[in-house]
This record gives structure tokens, C-alpha cells and sequence, in this order.
């Protein structure tokens, strides 16, 4: 089985296994999922969800966040570790949103890349999430699992493994196939010396345990 084939094998069967897997960052506007996401390093979505609650009620718009003091910020999303440096960039983020962008988050990868904060995985979160663009999302979860299936060889580097990965995923399917590797990472093929390989869908498959 080649890598590619291996692949759109890979993508099938996690399809029926978690259909409706999605971001599990909780946003109704593209600039709160670039706060969420920038709070998530880290921390756990489940955290960011419910500080982000409070931060939203004391700052609830770009023009907001934009005009608060570092000091302000840091205080609420503390919780979520990191305070300071959070803080710091998603004032700075939004200001720049606020005075580049006339408010709204820029549509461009490459100007999303231009935002304080903002990362590879970051910017391929709201292109493929907000804008419906191809995107892909080398989180922690996607580079464990696609080593371990064996996608990619021994790359840990998130640029490099996105790379890779661009060469086997169609490209429509890049944003929901790494959704449902944090699905799956969480579920099955956890982080622990010893997966849950007895359980998984791609047993037979995957390069850990199968062909």
C-alpha cells in the first residue's frame, strides 16, 4: 500500500467514524476564533471555551479588545496559561485587525501569517474553518498520528508534515481530516506509550500495527 493510497483509506474510514468531528473551539465570528485559537497553545479547548465567556462580555467586539489595556486582558484569560504573552499578542492582533483590515480578519494566508500570534496552524484554522479554504492543521494530534500511521516518516517539524501531508490529501478534504485526527487522538490514539490500537478503525492499516 502506498502512502497516498494508504491515505484516502485513512480519510475514508475516520469519515464514518467521526462524521460530524469539528473545531471543538466554540465561535460565531472569525476574529473570536483567532482569540480562542491564540489561547488554546497550550491549554485545553475546554478551558478556552469557558474563558473566552468572559472575556467576550467585558470586551465584545475587535474595536474592544483592540483598545484595552494588556493588563485588563491578562486577567481574565490567566486561566488559560500564558497569560501575559496572550494577552500581549491578541491586543496587538486586534489593533491590527482594528487599523489594517477596516475590523474584519483578512481572507489571505499570508496576511493572516502577518497577524501577531499568528502561526502556520493558526492561519490554516480560519482558512479552512471561517473561509472554506483548503487548510491544513499540524497540531499535536495530526503529527503523532500521521507518523505513527505511517503518512509521514519521523517528521516532527509542524511545517514540514504539513508539506508532506499536502503531497496525499485532496485538498477538499484537508480541513476535516484533521479534525477528525484530534478526534480520533483523543478518542484512541492517545499520547500514551500504549494506544488504543485494539479499538482502532485503521488497525489494519496503520504502519504501527498493520500492513
Amino acid at each position: 500500500m502506498t502512502k497516498k493510497q494508504r491515505t484516502l483509506e485513512v480519510i475514508e474510514r475516520l469519515k464514518k467514524e467521526y462524521p460530524d468531528a469539528g473545531c471543538t473551539l466554540d465561535y460565531d465570528q472569525a476574529w473570536k476564533l483567532l482569540v480562542s485559537v491564540r489561547l488554546a497553545a497550550q491549554c485545553t479547548d475546554a478551558r478556552v471555551n469557558v474563558v473566552v465567556e468572559e472575556l467576550y462580555q467585558v470586551f465584545p467586539d475587535v474595536n474592544a479588545l483592540a483598545e484595552a489595556s494588556v493588563e485588563e486582558i491578562e486577567k481574565i484569560v490567566r486561566p488559560c496559561g500564558l497569560g501575559k504573552s496572550k494577552a500581549r499578542d491578541i491586543n496587538a492582533c486586534m489593533k491590527k485587525i482594528r487599523d489594517e483590515h477596516g475590523g474584519k480578519v483578512p481572507d489571505s494566508f499570508d496576511k493572516l501569517l502577518a497577524l501577531p500570534g499568528v502561526g502556520r496552524k493558526s492561519a490554516n484554522l480560519i482558512m479552512g474553518d471561517v473561509f472554506g479554504r483548503p487548510a491544513i492543521v499540524t497540531d499535536t494530534h495530526c503529527i503523532r498520528l500521521v507518523n505513527r500511521m505511517g503518512l509521514v516518516d519521523g517528521i516532527k517539524e509542524p511545517a514540514k508534515v504539513e508539506k508532506e501531508l499536502w503531497k496525499l490529501v485532496p485538498p477538499k478534504e484537508g480541513s476535516d481530516f484533521c479534525h477528525r485526527l484530534v478526534e480520533h487522538g483523543r478518542a484512541v490514539c492517545t499520547a500514551r506509550t500504549r494506544p488504543g490500537c485494539d479499538r482502532c478503525c485503521l488497525q489494519d492499516i496503520c504502519k504501527k500495527t498493520g500492513v
